[in-house]
Formats: structure tokens, C-alpha cells, sequence
């Protein structure tokens, strides 16, 4: 088994992902991500095993995204775009040739169930990176980093009704990309 620290670094990728596509800023990301493994390697006992590493990591993570959102307020990013805007996010989910998991989800069948299953959060994650970026960073602003719509409406300069109809239309697509990458129906038209 790998040590505490090699498994923060092996997640290091996933983390700088994840503050790329709410920082949009590759400086402000790795910032971000070098704050957060240096927390976690200062008190390692805080993580205790009570959920897995990623969750953990994610956690703290989300607070220095919010950090720097508030940081940086207004700045403009200028940051071209990083390979992993273009690369496919179902990439990163294993999927064989014919659109089937590789490795099946260990319970069908049970709603509730399958909500808490890892694999179920891995495809809503690649649903998510499939929004267009400025929907994706809505979305995320307000269910990962629990931002208050007053929050977001100041830091992205939107009225409250365009916040309204960006996150219905993330919601939308979400729903549709769920539908059809984990529910295995076919997609509302």
C-alpha cells in the first residue's frame, strides 16, 4: 500500500483539475492545490480514514478555491486553455468499445444505493466537466463550493435571473448526461 504522502501526490492531478475548472487560472490552481497538500501533510491525523482521501483532499480544496475566488474577486483570467479543457471527460471514466463499464458498479437496482456508490460520483464528475465551462463553473460555484447566489452573481458580474437560467440549463444537461451514461435510458430530447 502506497504511503499517506505518495497517495496525495497521486491525486495532485485530480486536484489541480478540479481548480482549473472553477479558477480558470493555472497559477491560481496550482496555488490552490499546492495550499491544500501542504495542509494535508501538516496534520495528517485530521484525516482519520472517516471518508476516503479524495473526499478529504476535495474538501479542503474547495476552501482554498473559495479563497481565491475571493482573493482575486474580479481579476480577468487570461489563461489559454489547458489540455484537459479539450480532452473528452468520459475519458477519464472506463468505459469498453461498446459504451459498457469495465468494471460493472457493485449494486443495481437500489436507487439510493447507487447514489452513494463511487463509480455513480465519477460519472456525475465527467457529466459535470461536459458542461460548457461557464455552466460547469456555475454549477460547481454553487453545489461543491456552496456558494450563495449572491456569492456567485458578484463574482461572475450575472444577474440573479441569468444565474437562475444557467444552472437550470446545467441541470438540464446534467440530467441528460446522467440519463445517459449511468441510468441507461435514452436522452430527453
Amino acid at each position: 500500500m502506497a504511503s499517506f504522502e505518495q497517495q496525495i501526490i497521486d491525486l495532485r492531478d485530480y486536484l489541480m483539475k478540479f481548480a482549473r475548472l472553477q479558477l480558470r487560472n493555472d497559477a491560481w490552481a496550482e496555488d490552490a492545490v499546492s495550499e491544500t497538500v501542504l495542509a494535508a501533510l501538516a496534520k495528517p491525523q485530521a484525516f482519520a480514514n472517516r471518508s476516503q482521501l479524495k473526499t478529504w483532499l476535495v474538501g479542503i480544496l474547495k476552501h482554498k478555491v473559495v479563497d481565491a475566488l475571493r482573493l482575486h474577486g474580479r481579476e480577468v483570467s487570461t489563461s489559454p486553455e489547458s489540455d484537459d479543457d479539450q480532452a473528452d471527460p468520459m475519458d477519464y471514466i472506463q468505459f469498453q468499445a461498446d459504451g459498457h463499464f469495465t468494471e460493472a458498479p457493485a449494486e443495481w437496482g437500489d436507487p439510493e444505493q447507487q447514489m452513494r456508490s463511487r463509480q455513480f460520483f465519477e460519472v456525475l464528475e465527467a457529466c459535470t466537466s461536459q458542461l460548457p465551462a461557464a455552466q460547469g463553473r456555475l454549477f460547481l460555484m454553487r453545489e461543491w463550493l456552496e456558494l450563495s447566489s449572491e456569492e456567485i452573481c458578484k463574482e461572475l458580474g450575472l444577474t440573479p435571473t441569468n444565474l437562475y437560467v444557467q444552472l437550470h440549463r446545467a441541470r438540464l444537461r446534467l440530467r441528460e448526461c446522467l440519463e445517459l451514461n449511468w441510468f441507461g435510458k435514452a436522452a430527453v430530447p
